[in-house]
Parts: structure tokens; sequence; C-alpha cells
């Protein structure tokens, strides 16, 4: 009887063993199912203030998800350039992508409002445009494209630069070859002035540079810096010509696949991230500026926006105009 009973009890230990086995494997299944891993790809090398303000995005999500969200960054061009990294946004092989908003209008032409030649008086112009309602709508129109358009950070005001000459005025621009992104807001007003727009992927520009494919390019300050083109280019003009806010985005089935907390905490660490890189360019605007003339670049602060502005301005908009209307633009151009 003895033995039957000890029989009978070690049998029952072993059953509880396996099943508290099989219970703490459940749970850590479970555990594996809510750890979710978020690739994050951009173009910018690691000293730019997007590839920052990604650290600062992977800090606030897996803070204020327990670790339940994580996010891996893949900077400098490592997943691709920038069309395909939204590309692989778009079909989920990446889960969120930055890159600047021309890239994005090649599929959604209408974000290209954004992009048109002096639209904007200054940053706060911008700001209140782009965090408001008309924000708000144009990254709405993200969803029909497979993507969830989570905040706007900034590239910033375009300045042109070149190994030819100093530019100042409109005059000067004529006959240069200069890299604009695939943007027609961008192309079209570089055709208006006379010069020859080549767009092509940012990953290619400084070899273009180099090589003297072509002779410039035009991007804002920490874009010049942090990438090194005042080692290939010997001319700097504050044109200003230019606003380009750079969209993170997320491929959207990956965005509906977390929880309503975790959607919330995505978003909002996306929109604390913009602000924190946009603070960032201001306070490295100088220091930017040093570095590039310590290059040896000429530099040329006093340009004749006007002039600029008045070849290029009223067509480009008209072209916008004649596909989408002109609400928006009326709306942008109230609030300055």
């Amino acid at each position: 009887m003895t033995s039957m009973t000890s029989l009978l009890a070690g049998t029952a230990t072993a059953a509880l063993v396996a099943l508290s086995a099989v219970a703490l494997s459940a749970a850590g299944a479970e555990r594996a199912l809510a750890q979710t891993e978020l690739r994050f790809a951009h173009t910018q090398p690691t000293s730019d203030t997007h590839h920052i303000a990604t650290e600062r995005f992977k800090e606030l999500v897996e803070e204020r998800t327990g670790g339940e969200v994580t996010v891996s960054i893949h900077p400098a061009g490592e997943l691709g350039n920038d069309p395909t990294i939204l590309e692989g946004a778009r079909l989920g092989t990446v889960d969120i992508a930055q890159t600047g908003n021309p890239f994005y209008t090649r599929f959604e032409p209408k974000l290209n409002v954004l992009d048109l030649p002096f639209l904007f008086a200054d940053y706060d112009h911008v700001y209140q445009t782009i965090d408001g309602e008309i924000g708000e709508q144009l990254l709405a129109e993200l969803d029909k494209h497979g993507l969830k358009g989570l905040a706007f950070w900034e590239i910033g005001f375009r300045k042109l630069t070149n190994s030819k000459r100093a530019v100042s005025g409109p005059a000067d621009v004529e006959g240069l070859k200069i890299r604009t992104t695939p943007n027609p807001a961008h192309v079209q007003a570089f055709e208006l002035l006379g010069a020859i727009p080549t767009p092509m992927p940012f990953t290619e520009v400084y070899l273009a540079l180099e090589t003297g494919t072509v002779d410039g390019q035009e991007n804002p300050l920490n874009i010049i810096r942090s990438n090194q083109f005042q080692e290939v280019q010997d001319h700097l003009s504050f044109t200003d010509h230019a606003y380009t806010v750079s969209i993170v985005s997320m491929n959207k089935g990956k965005f509906e696949q977390l929880t309503d907390e975790q959607q919330q905490i995505v978003v909002e660490a996306a929109r604390e991230a913009a602000t924190f890189q946009r603070k960032l360019n201001r306070e490295q605007a100088s220091s930017d500026l040093e570095t590039i003339k310590a290059a040896g670049v000429e530099v040329v602060e006093e340009v004749d926006r006007e002039a600029f502005k008045e070849i290029v301005y009223e067509p480009v908009k008209q072209t916008y105009v004649e596909k989408f209307g002109s609400e928006i633009v009326d709306q942008i151009e109230a609030m300055n």
C-alpha cells in the first residue's frame, strides 16, 4: 500500500512539474509576443540632429512602454537610400522611416505644398502650419499609402552651395548643375532660374560633388555640415529658398498591431523628438556655420531673396494650384 501511495504521489508531482513547465513556457511565449521591436531607418550620419532625435525617440518609447516596445536604429543608409527606406516602410520590411518630404511627394503629391519656394516667412510661420490642423490633414494623406504619419521633423531652410562661384542673386545661378530633391517644386524653381536641376538620392550626393558630376546642392546648414559637403564645395549662399520638413512615418499595419496605449506613446514620442530636434538645429546653427567657414568655404549671407522670389514663387505656386486648388496655399499664406 505504501509503495502504491508513493507511486501515485510521484506521478502527481511529475504531473504538477510538467504543468508548471507548460505554464511557464506559455507565460514566456506571451511575454515574447508582447515585446515588439520597431526597425527605424534613416539616411543621415550619426552626427546629424535627425539621428540624435531618433535616439531620443527610442529612449522615450522604451521607457514609457516598460520595454514592451523596443526600437532598433539603422542610420546612414544602412537599410538603403531614401526611396528604398520609404518603400520598405510601405511594404513592411522597415517599421519606421524618416526622410525628407520631397520623397513622400513622389506618391502623395498633395504634400508638395510644403516645398513651395519662398512660401514660409520664418520658423514660426512653419511651425504654426505643420503643428496645427493643416499638418494633421497632410499627415492623414499618408494613410491610403500604407503609412501612419507620426510627426514632422525638420530639415530646415535650404541654402545653396556650389564649386563654381559666389551666388548673391538669380543671375549667379544660371548654368549651374544643382543636385535637387525629386520634388517637382524644387525642380521647377531651379529651371526657372536657369540652372540645371539634377535629382539624385541623397546617399549619392557627396561623391557627385567630389567628382564634379554636379556643381552644387541645396540643403540647410546642419545637413551640409554633418555630411561634410564643405569638403567638396567652395561657396555657400543664404538663399533660404525653401523650407523642408522631414516626416517620420510608420508602416500602418505594424502601427495597428500595437495596443491603443502603445500607439499613443509612439505618436507622442515622435512629436516630442521633433521639438527636441528643432531646438538642436537652432542651437547648433552658429557652430555649423563656423565649421563650414573653417573649411575655407566662402559664405554669402546677404542674398537678394526678393529677386529670387519674384522669379519662382508665382509660377511654382500656380502649378500646384492647378492640380490641388488654392485653399491650402491660401490658408498658409494667411498665417504669416
